[in-house]
């Protein structure tokens, strides 16, 4: 596997926290052997504000600005995601957080897989274009 894959917040915790997740490992592997990991500004935002100091958040702003970061204009992917997130509840779907659907509009906009520990992209990609990573 050397595609690209997004890696939501979720595995990012995961990493950071040292778990031994499939998802985490896989994460980790890219890193290692600098395969392509992309960001959202979403990822970014919610990752960093999890730090619990100064110095963590600066280590980690610092090491995840090395990866990729996808970028669309703020207006058209707020109206992608709220597309996504209506027709998914037109189907009978409500998702808890509406981040997820901004990070799957982003993924499904560019056609990467994302990988991730969150029911909500399940139900997103059983109802829409989303692909996740199979683990």
């Amino acid at each position: 596997m050397n595609q690209p894959i997004i890696f939501d917040t979720s595995v990012w915790i995961e990493l950071i926290q040292q778990k031994t997740t499939a998802r985490a490992l896989l994460l980790k592997e890219y890193i290692r052997e600098n395969k392509p990991v992309w960001l959202t500004p979403t990822i970014l935002q919610e990752v960093l504000q999890g730090t619990k100091n100064n110095q963590e958040f600066e280590q980690l702003k610092n090491a995840l600005l090395g990866f990729n970061c996808l970028l669309l204009n703020p207006i058209e992917v707020a109206i992608e995601s709220a597309q996504l997130y209506r027709s998914l509840r037109q189907k009978g779907v409500t998702i808890r957080k509406a981040n997820d659907c901004l990070i799957a509009a982003y993924a499904i906009h560019f056609s990467i897989e994302i990988c991730h520990n969150d029911v909500d992209f399940d139900q997103i990609a059983q109802h829409s274009s989303l692909k996740t990573t199979p683990l």
